[in-house]
């Protein structure tokens, strides 16, 4: 009987927090692949700066100059265009975050509103199969009271 309390109780909690145990899990990987993606941007964005202050550095004379300002206006537009696909990445992983947040919401719903139903259920037939127990208990009651009653009265 305790051990099937036991497990009872330790399926319930598992259910319980099989919701949250996802959502972390979502959480987590959006938050790797963020990061991951942030780095790489970090590390692009910094060679380009170094390349550009080694280019800088290399300037002897004002035709290397005038090469040098070509490039960095080059350099600008290729990070101006860079910076744009990053933020549209971005803007793309969260949007896959959101889907599989409102996802995963959904199933959790669903699987409570199934829950609620069963619970709802099984309260109903435990009523049903309780209603006529209780209707039996009184019956015998009142007729166990009846004849006592007629005994009491029969031996005075």
């Amino acid at each position: 009987m305790q051990d099937k309390m036991m497990d009872s109780f330790n399926q319930q909690a598992r259910e319980f927090f099989t919701p949250m145990r996802k959502l972390n899990s979502l959480m987590l990987d959006n938050m790797e692949r963020v990061t991951q993606y942030q780095l790489d941007a970090m590390k692009r964005y910094s060679q380009m700066g170094t390349s550009s202050l080694r280019d800088a550095s290399d300037i002897g004379d004002a035709e290397q100059a005038r090469d040098f300002g070509t490039r960095q206006v080059e350099m600008m537009t290729e990070l101006s265009n860079q910076m744009l696909a990053d933020a549209r990445a971005m803007s793309e992983m969260s949007l896959r975050m959101k889907s599989e947040m409102e996802a995963l919401f959904g199933e959790s719903g669903q699987v409570m509103a199934e829950r609620m139903e069963e619970a709802t259920q099984a309260t109903q037939e435990s009523a049903k199969s309780e209603g006529p127990a209780k209707a039996t208990s009184q019956t015998t009651r009142k007729r166990g009271s009846g004849s006592n009653a007629g005994n009491g009265n029969g031996s005075s």
